[in-house]
């Protein structure tokens, strides 16, 4: 690795001469015109690249954003992650993945981890708990971005989609479709994302006069999701009485849909519809190609780091920015 001390040896100057040039300070400093362009073109001829944890601890600032999400190995968060990065990139910094697994002590260790390593400002998909940790860090005046969910009571940015409605554009979509037993199947997690699906699920079958039959409603742990949920979809689906449609709240639980469908010999929509709430690769390939609620990906990410920069102060914001984008329903042919 080229340092400061082998810049000065090649041109025979001090070691504070070039480092005061490499750091923007050579008309301060007096040093000639002459000598500063030979020392950032021979700094540029070696490869040389500045020190990113000296230059934290000398300016105050890593240029790393914190990105803090549910779990990096997930279509939403993978696809969201790579746009972050892009997006930060085109304003000098980048960026830091962990995955919280929705496990509120890991959320606060990774919280804690990032701070240690001093970035500057921090993207998160919370997990329910870490409001206390969130807290501490806009206390101690570091930017914070929520995405995809907020706390009801914390003051903090936030950029999220409309869960309610896109789920009721889905329901109202399959009832206009004249499917009248509906299913729906979810997770446990007490997040508001999910709780808005299922509000927006039980509110359409009652606005719509059907009868809202609990023995439709399959709520699996969300702890389980490592084994997959194959088994208990199937079962669901074998016993269910009648069902004529699934709505899946999330695209892994789609996605297990399909093995289940393919075990029972059952074809789509044939036997059953479906329709996922977010989309994936998977359900524009598989034949007949699945209906999703499309969260919008690449508006997240984009409006979420532009909030951020700005609370950096790179670009003008609103403080305490909210910002709640809209889904798009994407038809095929599995309803």
């Amino acid at each position: 690795m080229i340092s400061i001390k082998d810049i000065a040896k090649v041109i025979g100057v001090s070691p504070s001469s070039v480092s005061l040039t490499l750091n923007g300070k050579a008309k301060e400093k007096r040093i000639s015109d002459e000598l500063a362009k030979k020392i950032i073109k021979t700094a540029k001829q070696m490869g040389y690249h500045p020190n990113s944890v000296a230059v934290g601890l000398r300016t105050g600032k890593s240029k790393t954003i914190g990105l803090i999400v549910e779990n990096i190995s997930n279509h939403f968060f993978s696809s969201l992650a790579k746009i972050i990065e892009d997006e930060a990139r085109k304003f000098g910094y980048y960026v830091v993945y962990c995955s919280t697994e929705n496990d509120t002590e890991k959320g606060q260790e990774m919280m804690q981890m990032l701070y240690n390593h001093q970035v500057d400002g921090y993207l998160i998909t919370p997990a329910n708990g870490m409001e206390a940790g969130i807290k501490k860090l806009l206390d101690k005046n570091r930017p914070v971005v929520l995405m995809d969910r907020y706390f009801e009571n914390l003051s903090v940015p936030y950029v999220v989609v409309d869960n309610y409605s896109g789920m009721k554009e889905g329901m109202e979509y399959l009832i206009k479709s004249g499917y009248k037993e509906i299913g729906f199947v979810t997770v446990d997690i007490d997040l508001l994302q999910i709780k808005e699906r299922e509000r927006a699920y039980r509110e359409a079958i009652v606005e719509n006069n059907l009868k809202l039959d609990e023995a439709n409603i399959l709520k699996l742990r969300y702890n389980d999701s490592k084994k997959n949920f194959t088994a208990p979809i199937t079962k669901f689906i074998k016993n269910g009485k009648g069902l004529e449609a699934v709505f899946f709240a999330t695209n892994y639980l789609g996605i297990d849909e399909l093995r289940s469908m393919k075990e029972l010999g059952l074809t789509i929509p044939n036997d059953i519809a479906m329709i996922c709430f977010d989309d994936h690769d998977i359900f524009e390939l598989h034949s007949p190609g699945i209906t999703v609620i499309k969260q919008p990906i690449s508006e997240i990410a984009k409006n979420a780091v532009n909030i951020l920069i700005g609370e950096l102060g790179h670009t003008k914001t609103v403080s305490n920015s909210k910002v709640v984008l809209q889904t798009e329903t994407i038809f095929r042919a599995s309803s």
